[in-house]
């Protein structure tokens, strides 16, 4: 980040969003892809379009809005008990952004209402990345933050609606490997963030944990379970680093 404190609110302009539109770009196709198919995957489990939407609108968080699909089968939607896991599982994978947020602090703390909360509500994991990547290069607009992600929650929402709506076309959309798009592009995500050797323990300990809760459970459980073990194992290693 760069010098500056949270008692001066940075500037926000178009022209720091024109720069975050321009610098989510390579990432907005991939975006639309992805959303496209998370329509498909909406579809198959009986999602009308606007449900669909809805989600995508609301939740906007791929690997949360796939176990949520995951758990409804075809159509059929939780309830009661199963209802509040599903809750609780989406509240949970999106924790992240509380995370997020704190980090962006120091551009968007003392940002207006008007300014920040619209700001935050197109955050995505793409344009975070990107905006810190900025901002470790002197980028001190926070108009820039919410340029990238508009950039990125438009074509997120236009797949959506597309996936969605030829759903109707596409039988099975897993049958041809569309439901790989969601793994592809998290991947990709994972590959961005990536710092070095130290992360190994925690993509072992997330991916072993994958494996072993896929085969014991169903309904997207192994997302939220390896999310859970890469978190606390990252943590264990950040009390040693900090006790050395």
């Amino acid at each position: 980040m760069t010098d500056r404190t949270l008692n001066s609110a940075p500037p926000f302009t178009l022209a720091g969003m024109r720069r975050g539109v321009v610098a989510s770009q390579p990432l907005a196709v991939g975006v639309f892809v992805y959303g496209a198919a998370f329509g498909l995957l909406a579809r198959e489990a009986l999602l009308s379009l606007s449900e669909a939407l809805l989600m995508s609108g609301i939740v906007y968080s791929g690997s949360a809005q796939l176990v949520a699909v995951s758990s409804m089968g075809q159509g059929t939607l939780p309830t009661g008990t199963a209802a509040l896991a599903v809750l609780a599982t989406i509240l949970l994978l999106n924790a992240r952004y509380i995370l997020y947020g704190a980090a962006l602090r120091s551009w968007l703390g003392q940002l207006p209402a008007h300014q920040a909360y619209p700001t935050l509500a197109v955050l995505g994991d793409g344009n975070w990345i990107l905006s810190m990547k900025a901002a470790a290069e002197g980028e001190n607009d926070a108009g820039f933050v919410f340029g990238s992600g508009l950039a990125m929650f438009v074509p997120w929402f236009g797949g959506t609606w597309l996936g969605s709506s030829a759903g109707a076309l596409i039988a099975q959309p897993a049958a041809i490997g569309l439901d790989f798009m969601l793994v592809a592009f998290s991947a990709a995500m994972a590959c961005g963030m990536f710092k070095g050797r130290s992360d190994l323990r925690i993509i072992a300990a997330a991916a072993m944990t994958a494996l072993v809760t896929e085969r014991l459970f169903s309904g997207g459980m192994a997302i939220l379970a390896a999310g859970l073990a890469g978190a606390v194992v990252a943590w264990a290693d950040f009390k040693a680093e900090q006790a050395q």
